[in-house]
């Protein structure tokens, strides 16, 4: 009798710990997904919070559509394709559409409104090299895919606005906001979370490009590229 007690108590407790580590594992998959973004949430807009979105004064390629939508259009194509995240050097500058890093996403929104950001960064390493201190030697294949040159440009040539999130309405799409360090660069897009923190369009490699990341994310600055107010030789058109 006390034999078959044993055995019950055992299967008693295998069941117990089997439904725990299935608890468990549900709980884990669960944070996973929602940390990645793979959970669909309702997402908002700038109305939902009462903040007036801004656009672009500027309609550099003639498309009827302002930059800053064009930004974000650009990026979100880039976002929609899925490159995958390959890091290296092309001879062509420019890596084929179903590849690309953070700063690939940059070059090909300022690509949807028409502008040349690889062209643009390269003439003004050239013009002014005491600006960009990580430039050893200049190559325009790659100097305009790396963040901290973007950061440099930006800083010059584009609105600095406040790198707190919370301050929501400052934040507008197709902002440029550089991340962690200097580590990483995305676009804000004109979607926004339940609380009016914006998405942001990038690329790290994870499973969903436009995603609500900034919470997540250390801002380490935040750009409005206005080229109503650059001297026009600071501005190259794309050229396909």
């Amino acid at each position: 009798m006390n034999e078959i007690k044993d055995e019950l108590k055992k299967k008693v407790l295998r069941t117990f710990i089997l439904i725990i580590s299935i608890v468990f594992i549900c709980l884990i998959t669960l944070f996973i997904m929602d940390y990645y973004n793979l959970i669909e949430k309702e997402y908002f807009k700038a109305s939902d919070f009462n903040i007036k979105t801004i656009y672009s004064k500027v309609d550099f390629d003639n498309d009827k559509i302002d930059d800053y939508t064009d930004f974000v259009i650009g990026a979100r194509k880039d976002a929609e394709n899925h490159p995958t995240y390959v890091s290296k050097y092309y001879e062509n500058a420019y890596p084929p559409d179903n590849e690309g890093v953070c700063t690939d996403v940059i070059w090909r929104a300022f690509k949807s409104a028409g502008y040349s950001l690889r062209d643009m960064v390269n003439e003004d390493i050239k013009k002014y090299p005491e600006d960009y201190k990580e430039v050893i030697d200049r190559d325009k294949n790659i100097d305009f895919r790396r963040v901290m040159n973007l950061n440099v440009f930006l800083k010059k040539y584009a609105v600095s606005l406040t790198t707190d999130y919370n301050e929501i309405g400052e934040f507008q799409p197709g902002d440029i906001v550089v991340l962690n360090k200097g580590k990483h660069i995305g676009i804000i897009s004109d979607r926004r979370n339940k609380d009016g923190i914006p998405y942001v369009i990038h690329n790290g490699g994870q499973p969903v490009r436009e995603e609500d990341y900034l919470e997540k994310a250390e801002v380490t600055a935040h750009y409005r590229f206005d080229a109503s107010l650059i001297e026009e030789e600071v501005l190259v058109r794309w050229k396909d």
